[in-house]
């Protein structure tokens, strides 16, 4: 069993792109690493960057506790989903300042799943341009390609953790991500690297 967290950078509430990351994390958690249903359930944990004081988050205050706890999460995964609703032909502001906040190599050695929400089909370009750049620069040595999902295409629940419905031109697209982040773990664990989330520091 891994520890995978899935990390929101909407500063929406509530918000299709969280909304997304917890089907994710459902899916991953009870074993559908893809339309299969392959693959052993996972440990998710969930950060919404929204939620941490944002005068510590703006001044990279890194002795402030919740910023320390949001940077740890990070470092105890052993893989992430990040999602971001695109802004501007980019992903998040407020997710890139946490970006920010990380050590220069925070995504070494830890496959990492990007997804993006938006209104347009040429948002996509933000994924390739925009995100993976950063997570690659973050020491992301495995950064996988990720998905984009049309607004439209996500019919959102009640709560923020609530299931939603997929329409079907995404749910391939989506089962596929979730599947390489899967292998990815499973080649990980194969190789012989610890897995964290057994561990009392998980």
């Amino acid at each position: 069993m891994a520890h995978v967290l899935t990390l929101a950078g909407s500063p929406a509430r509530p918000s299709r792109t969280e909304q997304l990351l917890h089907h994710v994390g459902h899916r991953l958690s009870r074993g559908q690493g893809n339309e299969a249903g392959h693959g052993t359930g996972h440990r998710i944990r969930h950060l919404a960057v929204r939620d941490l004081p944002a005068e510590a988050l703006l001044a990279a205050d890194h002795g402030h506790p919740a910023i320390r706890r949001a940077v740890a999460s990070v470092a105890d995964a052993d893989a992430l989903v990040i999602g971001s609703p695109v802004y501007k032909a980019a992903y998040s502001g407020l997710l890139k300042v946490f970006l920010d906040v990380l050590p220069r190599t925070a995504l070494r050695g830890k496959p990492v799943l990007p997804l993006l929400t938006g209104g347009s089909p040429a948002h996509v370009l933000a994924l390739d341009y925009a995100l993976r750049p950063v997570l690659t620069a973050l020491g992301g040595d495995t950064v996988l390609r990720g998905w984009f999902v049309l607004d439209r295409h996500i019919t959102t629940g009640p709560a923020p953790e609530a299931e939603i419905r997929l329409a079907a031109e995404a749910e391939p697209g989506l089962a596929q991500a979730v599947g390489e982040l899967a292998d990815a773990l499973t080649a990980r664990h194969s190789a012989g690297i610890p897995l964290t989330a057994g561990s009392p520091a998980a």
